[in-house]
């Protein structure tokens, strides 16, 4: 089976994909990742075939987007979903829709390489819709692959609830239309839903996160940490002597100069050397953050207890309701947080008594090697080659 990856144009989106990518590989696969040149160098450092596709002036405005939505020069800035009826929702999809828009530079490439390399399955990032056109015109089976909350299927969803039921006359303008009519036009290709939200999707997000969604078909993965391929410094040999705590790059703020000679304070700078979160988590004993999907997945995973202050931008809210349902870390707002809380986390056995069940609760979903005949079956069922 040929296996193509679609992947968002920055590092902290092609990580997720690693461990997927060589459980398919290993199982005798062959696999490609089709990303940003800058992001060549990540992909084959994992062992992996990279694909080079669009140019970095079309798709710079989506890198500053990914680390942060308000630099998307859309009014609004995040795309959270928050609980209920989301009041603004609206504004959300048409954010959305237009961060679909902005990938249209890939379509003619990735449509290329779909065609010449006639992949069987191709996955893809959930904002990477011309990798879906790729695959309905190569015949190629198609799914996306989450790196969080899938917002963008609870969004279309919501959108086009407003449209059956509150705006049956056509008084609501569906955002997507344009969008879709500028990727689907140059391949006289007619409109399917799961050219937005997949013949089906793959979930490595923890279980109790995920948004009501009408149609999607959703299969559970584990979520494994991959870091890149990083070195493993000296120290990290060593059991910590004190509490380990590691603090963000985002939330070193919060920390600030806090000087507790009972903790291990550890942060990364710009300047400073980066270090395997896979290695480094294991051994602390708490991780402070804003709630992005990664460190959360990755702490969760390893057992770690969690101090959250959440930035709404997509899924970091949610994190933190999670963490607060497990009883395995500290969730508050900006506003509520003290460094104190750090040694009430550390101090109370319980969080880490809880942290540890979510870990062995996890280590028992599907890892990607159990799920590679799950997505053997379901390319054959639905690839049209």
């Amino acid at each position: 089976m040929r296996v193509l990856f679609a992947v968002f144009p920055v590092a902290e989106r092609a990580f997720p994909v690693v461990p997927l990518a060589w459980a398919l590989q290993n199982a005798g696969h062959e696999v490609r990742i089709a990303t940003h040149p800058d992001l060549v160098d990540a992909v084959t450092g994992a062992g992996l075939a990279a694909v080079p596709v669009g140019r970095g002036e079309d798709l710079a405005a989506l890198t500053d987007f990914s680390r942060n939505p308000a630099l998307s020069g859309l009014p609004g800035g995040g795309l959270d979903v928050g609980p209920g009826e989301c009041a603004d929702w609206g504004a959300k999809w048409f954010r959305t829709t237009r961060v679909f828009a902005a990938q249209r530079p890939l379509l003619e490439e990735l449509t290329g390489v779909a065609v010449r390399s006639r992949p069987d399955l191709v996955l893809w990032d959930p904002f990477c819709l011309p990798a879906a056109v790729a695959a309905r015109v190569s015949g190629a089976a198609h799914a996306r692959l989450l790196w969080g909350r899938d917002n963008i299927a609870w969004l279309r969803g919501r959108s086009a609830r407003y449209r059956d039921q509150a705006a049956p006359d056509g008084g609501w303008h569906e955002p997507l239309e344009e969008t879709m009519q500028q990727l689907l036009e140059p391949y006289g290709l007619p409109y399917e839903e799961e050219l937005v939200l997949g013949q089906w999707t793959v979930d490595p997000m923890p279980p109790g996160m995920r948004l009501p969604a009408r149609g999607v078909r959703y299969e559970n993965v584990r979520w494994v940490p991959y870091g890149g391929g990083l070195t493993v410094p000296e120290w990290l040999h060593r059991r910590p002597l004190r509490p380990r705590v590691w603090v963000a790059p985002d939330a070193t703020d919060l920390i600030g100069s806090l000087a507790e000679p009972a903790i291990e304070l550890m942060s990364a700078g710009d300047s400073e050397p980066q270090v395997p979160l896979p290695q480094l988590l294991p051994t602390c004993s708490a991780v402070v953050h804003r709630g992005g999907a990664e460190l959360f997945a990755s702490a969760a995973a390893a057992g770690v207890p969690q101090l959250i202050v959440p930035v709404p931008t997509w899924d970091e809210e949610a994190s933190a309701a999670q963490l607060t349902r497990k009883g395995a870390g500290i969730a508050v707002s900006r506003g509520e947080f003290s460094p104190a809380l750090l040694l009430t986390l550390l101090q109370n056995p319980s969080f880490q008594e809880r942290a540890t069940a979510w870990r062995e609760e996890l280590a028992r979903l599907p890892g990607p090697a159990e799920l590679v005949p799950v997505l053997e079956r379901l390319t054959s069922h639905h690839q049209r080659i």
